[in-house]
């Protein structure tokens, strides 16, 4: 784990990862390394003090595709997504993925986020 981030390489680590959804919330981020606007949003998640499941979505197309298959969602790089109980929650896109927001969203739903550096 890197800036609080994990990386999702794979199916396999993906399905490990969601497998922690069941009771507790999980955060996974789609991010482009060749874009001004997910850079920013890659800054902001790592503030998140709760780990983040990081897709890169050069290195990791199929773990992208997967999650959009699963989660009957479109593919949008910046893209960050709360998931409970292998469900999405909640879910934004380009300038709107914030650290604060996810927090937010996470006291909304009335799950406890650890908080924001």
């Amino acid at each position: 784990m890197t800036n609080g981030f994990i990386e999702l390489r794979d199916v396999a680590s993906l399905d490990d990862f969601l497998a922690r959804s069941n009771g507790d919330p999980v955060i996974i981020f789609k991010h482009s390394d060749s874009c001004g606007v997910s850079s920013r949003a890659y800054t902001q998640m790592s503030g998140l003090e709760r780990p983040v499941g990081l897709v890169t979505v050069q290195t990791a197309r199929a773990v992208s595709d997967e999650i959009g298959k699963r989660m009957g969602l479109a593919h949008e790089t910046p893209q960050v997504m709360i998931i409970s109980d292998g469900k999405v929650a909640w879910t934004a896109s380009h300038g709107q993925v914030k650290a604060a927001a996810v927090e937010a969203e996470l006291q909304k739903l009335g799950l406890h986020a650890e908080g924001v550096k």
